[in-house]
């Protein structure tokens, strides 16, 4: 038992979150190169080199120089094992983000200093607080022009209705920047050059009361612009509360520039030290304790063929307690059977091995012949657990999918099916029509150049895709009712989904309103919400 508390509490398992563009990928690289994870970071969108970030494995995603989909990479650093989950940051990619977040214990929020909160920064940090997940900011591109570091605080305090403690202070930006403040351990960590960085750039600490020594470092009007703002900050900002931080109430705020390495072991070393072990779980109305003996996880994203060699589908669990052992009986609730995982693996994105055992807190995938769903758990037989389900996002846009080539039945059926059992997409069907015509959901329309993408390099099918003018889905909800007799407007369409069910797609929220005053019997249900 003390060998199972030992390693369960090393583990951090947490989320990188940001909007495109603000460095999140680039941070992630960095993390992984203090772990030895990897030994050179990859030139995210650099054209310079053939190297592309570690994290995004898929093709369309090095060609894009954008994440599409989440990546698990597991690395040991100083005692803690750390499993980071790096999140799409593109808005239409934002259900595999949401996914992502239930199993992380906290979040590592990346805002670009220049451009502040943006669009799905607010998206994002709106699911944190949803599950009170405590959040770390890391201000990123201080190397670049940036706004005022109060305006940023200010920003964040108004938009997210949190406190802020900033754990150090930036001493300018751009070509003017020189370092920064380390509050906690009241010392400078001077910027001494561009340093395009593969290796950890080195820092001189120096106090803030040597002021001979950091008019050398910054000069007199940084330095006495720094002594004002740190007064400022000591007297009326708030005041650390590690309880508020792990609370999601407080949000410890560090500057830094990911690309040139400079504050991200510090904050990696103060990150681990803040941020929490495994948390319990809920599982309907019993409380799952991450250091119960008895193995129990959630399957939290499916993700086919990301071995090209062996074309397999690995389901991403979430340890939530105990210790997972190899070739072990466990207990699949959903589908009500036992079954022996005997290839479970770590996780470097698209790099696996194959591991014997595994702790609360760990993320893990495992080979899934069909088997399961995203949100299905996994658990001992002699004690049944069933943790609560993941909301699937309702689609907001619709094409009708065909494939070119006629003589690629089972190719397109099999891919379109595979690719809708992972989350990113829904598919739909007319009823009384077989698979010649799929009728494609998706929450944002980069999903369909992803599909088709798939479709083409994973399955060898190319397609026509066709958009279709709906904007609402709605479950039908009646057990028994004539649905080709109800009274609908000609833009409305009945379809079902590949389970059976009834669903009607319709033009705008008018039309659905025609609907439900039109057949007073009808009762729709909506799409479970973020």
């Amino acid at each position: 038992m003390a060998d199972l508390k030992h390693e369960i509490n090393r583990r951090r398992t947490f989320a990188i979150i940001s909007h495109p563009d603000a460095g999140k990928t680039t941070l992630t690289e960095k993390l992984l190169l203090y772990g030895g994870a990897i030994q050179q970071a990859g030139a995210v969108k650099g054209k310079a080199a053939a190297r592309h970030a570690v994290s995004d494995w898929m093709e369309l995603e090095k060609q894009r120089g954008i994440s599409i989909t989440s990546s698990v990479m597991q690395f040991e650093y100083e005692g803690y094992c750390i499993n980071i989950l790096d999140t799409p940051g593109h808005q239409d990619f934002s259900e595999d983000t949401y996914r992502t977040l239930m199993a992380a214990d906290s979040a590592v929020m990346v805002i670009d200093a220049a451009k502040g909160i943006e669009p799905q920064t607010r998206k994002l940090f709106r699911i944190c607080a949803m599950r009170h997940i405590p959040i770390f900011t890391f201000i990123n591109k201080l190397d670049r022009d940036a706004r005022s570091p109060y305006d940023l605080m200010e920003e964040l305090e108004n938009e997210f209705g949190i406190g802020t403690y900033p754990m150090n202070w930036p001493i300018g930006s751009g070509v003017d920047f020189k370092g920064v403040y380390d509050r906690e351990n009241r010392q400078i960590l001077a910027f001494r050059e561009f340093h395009r960085g593969q290796d950890r750039i080195s820092a001189i600490a120096c106090s803030l009361e040597d002021t001979d020594t950091l008019d050398g470092l910054i000069g007199e009007k940084l330095r006495t612009a720094l002594c004002d703002d740190v007064e400022l900050l000591d007297g009326a900002g708030y005041e650390f509360d590690l309880d508020a931080v792990r609370a999601g109430k407080l949000s410890p705020v560090f500057f830094g520039s990911a690309l040139n390495n400079f504050g991200v072991e510090p904050f990696l070393e103060s990150f681990l030290r803040m941020t929490m072990s495994p948390l319990p779980r809920t599982a309907g109305d019993e409380i799952v304790d991450p250091f119960e003996d008895s193995f129990s996880a959630f399957v939290f994203k499916i993700q086919a063929n990301m071995n090209k060699a062996h074309r397999d589908r690995i389901a991403f669990m979430r340890i939530c307690s105990g210790k997972f052992e190899r070739d072990r009986e466990y207990y699949h609730v959903q589908g009500g059977k036992a079954l022996r995982l005997a290839q479970p693996q770590q996780l470097m994105a698209s790099e696996r091995a194959v591991i014997d055992e595994a702790y609360a807190g760990d993320i893990i995938g495992v080979f899934d012949p069909g088997i399961f769903s995203i949100g299905d758990t996994v658990c001992e037989k002699s004690h049944k657990v069933t943790f609560e389900g993941i909301p699937t996002f309702a689609p907001e846009h619709f094409a009708a999918v065909e494939r070119t080539d006629t003589m690629k039945r089972k190719q397109f059926e099999k891919g379109i099916q595979q690719i809708a059992q992972e989350g990113a997409i829904q598919i739909f069907h007319e009823p009384n029509t077989g698979m010649e015509e799929v009728i494609v959901g998706v929450v944002g329309v980069l999903q369909f150049e992803v599909l088709e993408y798939r479709l083409k390099t994973e399955y060898g099918v190319d397609v026509r895709r066709r958009p279709l003018p709906y904007e609402v889905i709605r479950w039908i909800d009646n057990e028994e009712i004539d649905i080709a007799a109800l009274n609908l407007t000609s833009d409305t369409k009945w379809v079902q989904d590949f389970r059976g069910n009834d669903l009607l797609l319709f033009a705008s929220p008018w039309n659905v309103n025609w609907a439900l005053n039109k057949n007073p019997d009808l009762r729709l249900r909506e799409f479970n919400r973020e």
